[in-house]
C-alpha cells in the first residue's frame, strides 16, 4: 500500500467538496473504515460514499475477467458472437431454464416485500421472457450481414487513402435497478465486440444469478466465448456500484435508475475520469392544446399510466381554455388507469390550478398502495410549481401532478424550466401546434401519443442499454436511446501506395 494512501477517518474531519463547500466525517463512518478502503465525496452533494475492501476487491475480479475477454474478442470475428444470441435465446425460452428463474425470482420479490420495497420492476414475466428472447434473436439477425468493423468514410488522395472504421470501447459498466431484463439489454454490448460488467440492485441478484448460472454463462461456453465477456458482480452492497464506477480500466459507465443514486454514482464515474451514460429523474410530461380531442386525450392518459418506469406519465399540463372540459377527462382516464389495479389515482395539483377540480377532491380520502403497504391519502393535495420536477415513485396507485396554463407556450416554458428534460407529448388536432411543440421543446423524446413509446426495443427493435434525457446537457453523436449498436469508436487506418510520400 502507497504510503500516501488513505487507512483511516477521523470523526469530525471536515471534507472539502464542490470547491466552495465541506462535509464532516460521521463517528459512524470513521469507525467502519478500514486500511484498503475508499472514499468518495460526491462533489454536488457532499455525500461520503464508504467502499469496503472486500467489495472492491470482488469488483475487481470481475472487470479483471471482462478486461482479458475483451482482448480474445478483439479477433473472434462475429460468428461466435451471433452464435452466443442464438443460445442465449434458446435457453431463456426453454421451460425447464426459465423455471428456475422464475423460481429464483420467486424468493426475490418474497425477500423484497418482506423489507417493503418496490416490486414493480422485479417481477419476471411471460411478457418479459418473450423481449428478452426477442432482443437476442434481433442481435443475431443483426449481425448475420455483419462482417465486423464497418467503414464509416474513405478519403482518397493521389496516390494514398484514408479510412475510418468503427472499432469497439472496450469494458462497458452497467448498474441498473432490479429489472432482470437488463442481462439480455446488456448483452447487446457484444454485437460491436465490447464487454460488460453488470451490477444489478440487490433485490434482484438472486434473479440474475440464475440467468447467469442457467442461460448466460453455458451460452457464452458454447459458443467459444470467455466467461468474462458479461460478468455479474456477485453482492448485494450498494458500495459495489461505487466500487465498479471508479475502475479506470472502464470505457463506459452505464446507469439506469433515477434519483440520487443515479447522482452518486455518475459523479463517482466522472470523478475518476470515465465517461457515463445516465439519465438521473424520469417522468413524462403530456400537454392538452387547446385543439385536443378528448376522446384520444383519455387513451393517451389511460395508456400512459399502465405501470410507473422512467417514461411513465409525470404531468399533466391542460391550456386554461379547455380546462373545464379537459381536466375531468384527465381525472378520469386516471382512475381508469388506477381500477385495473383496483383503486383510484393519486394526485398532485400545482397552486392556481385547483379550481378545476372536483369540489371534495381535496378533501376526501384515498386507499394508496404504496411498496411498504396500503396507506390512505388525500386523492389530491396542492403542489409547488418549483416542485414540478418531481417524479412519484408509486407501486399500484398511479400518481401524477396536474397544472393548468394559459396556453401551450407557458407549458413549454413550464417543461424547459422544471422537467427532467426527457419525454414531452401534445395532444392537439391542429399540426402546426405540434411542429411549435416540437421545435420549442427541450426534449430528446417528443411525441403526440401516450409516453410510454420512448423505449429501445418497443421503438427501435433494439434492446436498450439505457435511456437519457437532456438534465444534464445533450449528447454527442447519438439519441437518447443506447443500444448496443452505438458502442463504437474510430480508428482510422492509412494506405501508402509510393514509399516516396513526404509531407
Amino acid at each position: 500500500m502507497a504510503s500516501n494512501s488513505l487507512t483511516a477517518l477521523v470523526a469530525g474531519a471536515v471534507i472539502p467538496f464542490g470547491g466552495d463547500r465541506f462535509t464532516t466525517v460521521p463517528a459512524g463512518l470513521a469507525e467502519a473504515f478500514r486500511p484498503g478502503d475508499q472514499l468518495h465525496v460526491v462533489q454536488t452533494t457532499g455525500a461520503l460514499l464508504h467502499v469496503p475492501a472486500a467489495v472492491r476487491d470482488a469488483v475487481a475480479q470481475q472487470v479483471d475477467a471482462a478486461v482479458a475477454a475483451f482482448e480474445r474478442l478483439r479477433t473472434a470475428g462475429p460468428g461466435p458472437v451471433r452464435d452466443f444470441y442464438v443460445a442465449f435465446a434458446d435457453a431463456l425460452a426453454d421451460d425447464g431454464v426459465w423455471a428456475r428463474v422464475a423460481e429464483a425470482n420467486a424468493a426475490d420479490v418474497a425477500r423484497a416485500e418482506g423489507l417493503g420495497r418496490s416490486t414493480t420492476r422485479l417481477r419476471v414475466s411471460d411478457r418479459m421472457r418473450e423481449d428478452m428472447v426477442e432482443g437476442l434473436r434481433g442481435w443475431a439477425a443483426h449481425l448475420d450481414g455483419s462482417a465486423g468493423p464497418q467503414v464509416v468514410s474513405r478519403v482518397e488522395h493521389d496516390d494514398w487513402a484514408v479510412e475510418t472504421v468503427t472499432a469497439p470501447l472496450g469494458v462497458i459498466a452497467f448498474v441498473f435497478e432490479g429489472r432482470p431484463n437488463v442481462f439480455a439489454d446488456a448483452a447487446g454490448v457484444l454485437a460491436t465486440g465490447n464487454t460488460a460488467v453488470l451490477r444489478i440492485g440487490g433485490d434482484a441478484l438472486a434473479t440474475a444469478a440464475a440467468i447467469q448460472e442457467h442461460a448466460l454463462q453455458p451460452a457464452l461456453r458454447s459458443s467459444g466465448l470467455p466467461d468474462g465477456a458479461v460478468c455479474l458482480v456477485p453482492v448485494r452492497e450498494r458500495s459495489a456500484g461505487w466500487a465498479l464506477f471508479s475502475d479506470p480500466r472502464l470505457a463506459l459507465a452505464v446507469v439506469r435508475g433515477s434519483g440520487s443514486a443515479v447522482t452518486e454514482l455518475s459523479s463517482v464515474a466522472r470523478q475518476s475520469g470515465i465517461p457515463v451514460s445516465s439519465h438521473g429523474t424520469g417522468g413524462a410530461w403530456l400537454v392538452a392544446d387547446r385543439t385536443a380531442d378528448a376522446g384520444r386525450l383519455a387513451g393517451v392518459v389511460r395508456n400512459s399510466l399502465d405501470r410507473k418506469v422512467c417514461n411513465t406519465l409525470n404531468v399533466a399540463v391542460v391550456v386554461r381554455e379547455r380546462a373545464a372540459e379537459l381536466v375531468p377527462v384527465v381525472l378520469a382516464a386516471a382512475d381508469e388507469a388506477a381500477a385495473t389495479r383496483g383503486g383510484l389515482a393519486r394526485v398532485h395539483v400545482v397552486k392556481g390550478s385547483e379550481s378545476w377540480m372536483p369540489d371534495d377532491d381535496l378533501a376526501r380520502e384515498i386507499e394508496v398502495r404504496r411498496a411498504e403497504g396500503t396507506v390512505t391519502e388525500p386523492r389530491a393535495t396542492l403542489l409547488d410549481a418549483d416542485e414540478l420536477g418531481t417524479e412519484w415513485e408509486w407501486e399500484e396507485t398511479p400518481e401524477l401532478s396536474l397544472v393548468v396554463v394559459d396556453d401551450l407556450d407557458e407549458a413549454v416554458l413550464l417543461f424547459n424550466a422544471h422537467s427532467p428534460q426527457f419525454v414531452a407529448s401534445l395532444v392537439a388536432e391542429d399540426a402546426s401546434a405540434y411542429a411549435h411543440f416540437r421545435d420549442a421543446v427541450n426534449a430528446p423524446f417528443v411525441g403526440d401519443g401516450f409516453t410510454r413509446w420512448a423505449d429501445g426495443q418497443y421503438a427501435l427493435h433494439q434492446p436498450e442499454l439505457g435511456l437519457s434525457n437532456w438534465q444534464h446537457g445533450r449528447l454527442l453523436g447519438r439519441a437518447g436511446i443506447l443500444t448496443g449498436a452505438d458502442l463504437t469508436t474510430r480508428r482510422i487506418f492509412a494506405h501508402h501506395e509510393s514509399a516516396d510520400q513526404h509531407r
